[in-house]
């Protein structure tokens, strides 16, 4: 049997195992999505937001990208940062990096790794801004994860810089901004930031007019 084949085989199983617990759980979750959660994580394989939050399918709205970024000029995200605020209208904006985390491992390096270059310069950005900070630390290890760390804070920090949150703190005063960072060694979340939904909490040369969110 091949990796493949055995996938089918195990969602099928998955698929009987959660009609037996509930008949009526896939008629629920076909009918409606009402996450309270977007959830913005890394695409590293270990790291699945249900799983490591002991949720169920359509309880969290999930983007994920190569080291848990918010890229401005990033489509992909602003539609999803979009659709999850304006139209699910989520309570809670999760940001979730993850210890030992290859991308920024690699943005702390200088090797030519090709089209990722242009992804990992976001990181090195962060790292410039952090430098002092982060080469204080002489193991490599603890160097990566103290700068995953400080990229999952500047990543909510991103977040706040776009039109989409602040029209929402404005309008509904929503959502909350979180930033974790989960262990890959103990299964754990370590909560770093929690950020109210308060125009205060942005850095004035960042905000939007406010009149002009209104159109």
């Amino acid at each position: 049997m091949s990796p493949y084949e055995k996938l089918l085989i195990q969602n099928k199983a998955w698929s009987d195992d959660q009609k037996q617990t509930d008949e009526n759980f896939f008629g629920r979750l076909e009918k409606q999505q009402s996450p309270k959660f977007l959830w913005i994580g890394c695409s590293d394989s270990r790291v699945p937001a249900n799983q490591i939050t002991g949720t169920d399918p359509g309880e969290i709205f999930v983007h994920r990208n190569i080291a848990n970024m918010v890229v401005h000029t990033d489509l992909n995200l602003l539609s999803v940062l979009q659709y999850a605020v304006e139209v699910l209208k989520v309570e809670h904006i999760i940001v979730c990096g993850h210890y030992g985390c290859g991308g920024v491992g690699a943005a702390l390096g200088h090797q030519n790794l090709g089209l990722i270059n242009k992804w990992l310069r976001n990181i090195k950005e962060v790292y410039k801004m952090y430098q002092t900070e982060v080469d204080a630390i002489e193991n490599q290890e603890d160097k990566v994860n103290k700068l995953v760390e400080f990229n999952v804070i500047e990543q909510c920090q991103d977040l706040l810089k776009t039109s989409i949150i602040q029209k929402s703190w404005k309008a509904r005063t929503a959502p909350i901004i979180h930033g974790w960072v989960y262990g890959l060694n103990d299964g754990l979340v370590k909560e770093l930031v929690n950020i109210e939904p308060d125009l205060k909490n942005i850095n004035p040369i960042f905000r939007y007019d406010l009149d002009e969110l209104d159109k």
